[in-house]
């Protein structure tokens, strides 16, 4: 492509080309990829040869011509590029404004509400919880039958339950744990063998077998345990044609309640006929939450069931505690979280939170509470000062 005197740089200055015998003669044998300008500096050289169309617009004045800035093919107008607004182009021509860049929205669940600083989402369904607010702890009178409940799992129901009750002992209560789990963990993780019972929870609600006839004790001194078999897990199906079918636990509970002054019933993951069983028979309920973003999504759903089964099945029957688990403070996420379950639960939160600790986990596969596993841990003195809070000071029994 030949290049036009426009086509040089803007610092170049045009020389004068005089029309001769000699450049015209010299231009006539040159090929069509000849210059036609040199700079301002090279005027000293000899003019180099232009072509015939080059001699045309010198005869037509453009020598004379003030200085031109060179053009640019802009190419198509798809192809132009965008160029910051308020700086408009050198050549005078209307300046092109980029689109703004689109705003991507955080990365949420898509249940969730706007984003607070921090980056924990405001669920809208704790937004809906009503909690009547408590002016301090509450003092329950004993004997206390607590449902430990929560239908996701991994948030330390299990755990709560064994050591809480462990930890409820060491303060010379008696304490019956009630399996209702069919993985059987709170029976394996208080150290009771499988093949050294007869009876389990099966028994007591499918064939109304005595609870007291059950009942195992365990190596700590005032805990017991009613423990729980794979069997269990045929009871969602074989209580749907049994009559009265959600009070079955109840009216076992009943009959030994006295006996004891802390009944703790550890509730499988879920809200199916067995937990429902578990809530008709408790009088309080404790909700373990893990300091996690998932824990929260099912807590209002959880409550709903409560407030159902005590409208229906169990008038009076409430959420009394709230404990969190698996507390790091290393995270800003298990902060967040902490704060937005005080938030809306308010007293009804424990002052002692359950850090997450490798002991807490070590201490099943030892058939042993943490309390008799590792007592000066970390997770003992938390659970120790969780059970001086929930039994808060009450009278024990003569």
């Amino acid at each position: 492509m030949r290049l036009r005197r426009r086509d040089r740089a803007p610092h170049e200055t045009l020389e004068p080309v005089g029309v001769s015998a000699e450049v015209g003669s010299e231009g006539a044998d040159m090929p069509a990829t000849s210059t036609t300008t040199r700079p301002a500096e090279t005027a000293s050289s000899p003019a180099e040869p232009v072509g015939p169309a080059e001699r045309a617009s010198e005869h037509a004045g453009v020598a004379e011509e003030p200085e031109v800035r060179p053009v640019e093919d802009p190419g198509p107008p798809e192809a132009a590029t965008p160029v910051t607004a308020g700086a408009p182009p050198a050549d005078g021509s209307p300046a092109l404004v980029a689109d703004p860049a689109p705003v991507v929205p955080p990365r949420r669940h898509e249940g969730a509400g706007p984003v607070r600083d921090g980056g924990l989402p405001s669920l809208p369904e704790l937004d809906d919880v009503e909690v009547a607010a408590q002016s301090g702890p509450r003092v329950y009178p004993l004997p206390r039958v607590i449902a430990v409940a929560n239908q996701k799992g991994g948030v330390g129901k299990t755990t709560t339950t064994v050591n809480l009750g462990a930890a409820l002992a060491e303060l010379d209560y008696r304490v019956l744990v009630i399996d209702l789990d069919p993985q059987g963990n709170a029976t394996t993780g208080l150290g009771v063998d499988a093949r050294n019972f007869e009876l389990s929870m099966y028994d007591v609600i499918m064939r109304d077998a005595p609870l007291e006839d059950c009942i195992e004790p365990t190596s700590v001194k005032n805990l017991f345990v009613a423990p729980a078999t794979i069997d269990l897990a045929g009871i969602e199906i074989e209580l749907v044609p049994a009559f009265s079918r959600e009070l079955k636990l109840r009216r076992a509970v009943d009959r030994v309640v006295e006996d004891f002054d802390f009944i703790l019933i550890d509730c499988p993951p879920s809200l199916g006929l067995i937990t429902v069983n578990g809530l008709a028979a408790a009088r309080e309920v404790l909700v373990p939450i893990q300091c996690e973003y998932y824990a929260l999504e099912g807590v209002s759903q959880l409550l709903r069931n409560v407030h159902l089964v005590s409208t229906n099945l169990n008038e009076g029957l409430e959420v009394s505690t709230i404990v969190l688990t698996m507390y790091d403070a290393r995270t800003r996420l298990a902060v967040d979280v902490a704060g937005e379950v005080r938030k809306h639960f308010a007293d009804r939160v424990c002052r002692s939170i359950i850090p997450r600790t490798v002991r807490l986990s070590e201490a099943p596969s030892f058939g042993q509470p943490i309390t008799v596993f590792d007592p000066s841990s970390r997770g003992a003195v938390a659970y120790r000062e969780l059970a001086k809070e929930v039994s808060n000071g009450a009278p024990r029994a003569g």
